[in-house]
């Protein structure tokens, strides 16, 4: 029987090392600011879920553990999750729908999803849902705590209201806006548009928004960034305002006016 707290956290020590379960190293252990978060995970396969409970305890973190999507969503409806990991496949109401549902009550809620699945499409209609992230069984859970770690990280840093030319970017409300008009953003748009900001009219390669915004490096050629500048330049050009995010041909992207454009420097 676990060791459930009332509140329906788990934090009960994790148990030593067994055959099924190798230890994360110490990098993969959380920094301070990330004591006792609390991870929410979905998955109906108990055998996956007692490893994620395993190493998501020893790692330090506070666990609710769901087998179902209305389990899922009532858990996170009683005590908010700083994150949450889901399983795709799951029989009945599958873990997109759970993600949607979540997005909608928690914009700046960072979703992990886990699939059997490693198709480009499949990837694609998780994160335009509203996913942060993608983890592809089987996986390693070093690689899956340090993709925890990097999106828990992004909160406590101060507060500022980050500007450039007509977008506008206010750090401890998250609120974004075109002009007048204001921008709805996940957790991973979030990051990624105030990466931008922070350095507009910097060509930022593509190895250095995936360590800013990811904390970690994709392998192979998984396309997760075009996806989110796509997303990203459609909620910035909805009105059919001028392009702000530009591709600047084998270097990267780069935050900027057109040669329209008030600072005066040319489009790539």
């Amino acid at each position: 029987m676990l060791g459930t707290a009332a509140d329906g956290w788990d934090s009960t020590p994790a148990p030593s090392r067994d055959e099924s379960f190798a230890e994360p190293s110490a990098a993969a252990l959380p920094t301070r600011s990330m004591d006792r978060a609390r991870i929410l995970v979905l998955d109906d396969d108990e055998q996956i879920r007692a490893t994620l409970r395993r190493g998501l305890l020893y790692a330090g973190f506070d666990v609710s553990m769901a087998a179902s999507a209305d389990e899922a969503l009532d858990r996170a409806l009683e005590s908010p999750p700083d994150l949450a990991i889901l399983d795709i496949m799951l029989p009945g109401v599958d873990g997109l729908e759970v993600c949607r549902r979540l997005r909608e009550d928690r914009p700046d809620l960072p979703i992990i999803m886990l699939t059997a699945r490693d198709s480009v499409s499949d990837r694609v209609k998780g994160l335009d849902i509203g996913a942060d992230d993608y983890v592809v069984k089987p996986f390693a859970m070093e690689e899956l705590l340090a993709r925890v770690r990097a999106h828990l990280r992004h909160g406590g840093q101060p507060n500022q209201t980050l500007r450039y030319a007509d977008l506008t970017l206010d750090t401890g409300t998250r609120d974004a806006k075109r002009g007048d008009r204001s921008l709805q953003l996940s957790t991973t748009q979030y990051e990624l548009l105030k990466l931008f900001l922070t350095n507009p009219r910097q060509v930022l390669t593509r190895d250095v928004i995936m360590d800013r915004v990811w904390g970690y490096d994709f392998e192979g050629e998984s396309n997760v960034l075009e996806v989110y500048i796509s997303q990203i330049r459609h909620k910035l050009e909805e009105d059919g305002e001028p392009r702000l995010i530009h591709t600047v041909r084998g270097a990267g992207y780069t935050l900027r006016l057109d040669s329209a454009g008030a600072d005066g420097v040319a489009a790539g």
